[in-house]
């Protein structure tokens, strides 16, 4: 036993990586317009809502994927979901890199956007089922390390791009705009995510769920040898049929709104995660410090440094969410950005007119660049990827997908309404808009104290069953 156990573990790490790829894309394809923003803004002469619509487009696919991935999932298999998602990505990067004005931008950013749906849903669920309980809290949060790095490469190129040919809307390589190829980039790891994907093992669970035993007693062998798969298959199948008693297959509904308690808490929880604000970072992040007085390649610079800051605090999660749980991360990084975006807030009401732009003086510049890297490392640290490990972990095998699905969706909407709102809130006031992200970011601390359980060391099965009476999430805790 002691010695399978470090092979064991290596091959499923090896997996989780894998499944995880498709969180790089996600933040790949969602944060790849950062750079592109103000050249697609002038080559196509949008307003500042249009051009806040053409950002976000992408959100409403991603709502759509989400939702959808769920049944794809349930029906054909998690493997399949992924390289559906893996096509979507391609034909994503290519349009948008070909597009001849703002509508058909937006109709591939669309595209790609339900490529991001179906990864935001399949990976969490993927690798909570492949994972031994007492790694799946790190493993789970391999799926926001990805998705960080997939920002970070994103930023970097934009960087890249927008360097080498002295601006974003500047002609590069074959007399195409350097806008034009940070969306083409996204086309070779779309190309590797979907090879990967033909090489991973089905979902134990999902395989469970459809009485493949045989396949899943295969699949142990190889990742988890020594565990008990009798009891193993057992206990997914007990888990399973306890879901089914008293509901129809796979249904989310019940009596809290129309939908089981335990899916309003994965939906509240993923709107809180974006209601925070934390894309306006990731998309319009070189805008907003160009807006504040830095020139365009120091803001490419800096949202390259807030990408790494971003990647560098995940880790800090991963060493942490299996040792000391994940509410008290939650509550930690609750705390941090309310903190933070409130001191953001402060430093833009003290923000004056230049030729028409907002610009810090003296040293607030400074204290909103650190207040700024201070909520990504909160958020980084504990809302980023440990929200993922418990939409991953609190839903029954049975709806696993579909609720992952539903919750995504919520998840996605939120970000589509943060994000389109965010141009035009700009405008009229900056303080105002932190305050209100700040003023989330304090609501999720008390949703958190209030209502979310404790995951930390139980079995998926043990885990399903969490879900605490009213008022009662502390004592669990």
């Amino acid at each position: 036993m002691t010695e399978t156990t470090p092979k064991t573990n290596f091959k499923v790490i090896a997996l989780a990586v894998a499944g995880a790829v498709g969180g790089f894309l996600f933040g790949f394809d969602s944060s790849v317009v950062n750079g592109a923003v103000d050249a697609v803004q002038g080559q196509f002469d949008l307003s500042s809502s249009l051009t806040g619509f053409a950002v976000a487009s992408a959100l409403l696919g991603c709502a759509v994927g989400a939702y959808g991935a769920g049944r794809i999932a349930d029906r054909w298999g998690r493997i399949p979901a992924m390289l559906v998602g893996a096509v979507l990505f391609f034909a994503s990067a290519l349009g948008c890199g070909f597009a001849f004005g703002v509508w058909d931008l937006v109709f591939w950013r669309l595209i790609g956007g339900l490529g991001i749906g179906i990864a935001s849903v399949i990976a969490p669920a993927y690798i909570a089922e492949i994972s031994p309980k007492h790694m799946r809290g790190r493993l789970a949060s391999l799926q926001q390390l990805a998705i960080t790095v997939g920002i970070f490469a994103a930023l970097l190129s934009d960087a890249l791009f927008a360097n080498g040919a002295g601006g974003a809307a500047e002609p590069f390589w074959f007399g195409l705009e350097a806008w034009r190829w940070m969306f083409l980039a996204g086309a070779l790891p779309a190309v590797v995510y979907g090879l990967i994907a033909l090489k991973l093992p089905e979902s134990p669970r999902f395989l469970v769920l459809k009485g493949r035993d045989d396949d899943v007693r295969g699949i142990f062998a190889r990742l988890w040898p020594g565990d008990d798969v009798e009891r193993a298959i057992r206990d997914m199948r007990a888990a399973i049929e306890a879901d089914q008693q008293g509901s129809k297959k796979g249904a989310l509904s019940g009596d809290r709104f129309g939908l089981k308690p335990i899916v309003w808490i994965g939906i509240i929880l993923s709107i809180f995660q974006q209601f925070v604000g934390i894309n306006v970072i990731f998309y319009y992040s070189t805008t907003l410090w160009r807006s504040v007085g830095f020139q365009e390649s120091d803001s490419f610079t800096i949202s390259v440094i807030t990408s790494v800051t971003n990647i560098a605090v995940t880790f800090v999660a991963i060493a942490l969410v299996d040792r000391i749980g994940r509410r008290p991360i939650l509550l930690f990084g609750s705390a941090g950005m309310a903190l933070s975006l409130a001191t953001m807030s402060v430093a833009f009401s003290q923000a004056v007119q230049v030729d028409g732009e907002p610009s810090l003086p003296g040293a607030w510049g400074p204290v909103a660049l650190v207040a700024a890297n201070v909520f990504v490392v909160s958020f980084g640290a504990s809302w980023g990827p440990v929200v993922w490990v418990l939409l991953g972990e609190i839903f029954p095998t049975r709806i696993r997908a579909r609720a992952l699905g539903v919750a995504a969706a919520a998840q996605w909407i939120a970000n589509f309404a943060i994000t389109v709102s965010f141009p035009p809130l700009a405008e009229f006031s900056l303080v105002f808009t932190y305050g209100m992200y700040a003023l989330f970011a304090l609501l999720s601390f008390f949703f958190v104290l209030r209502v979310v359980p404790e995951t930390n060391g139980m079995s998926l099965e043990e885990a399903n069953t969490l879900l605490p009476p009213k008022g009662s999430a502390k004592k669990r805790a």
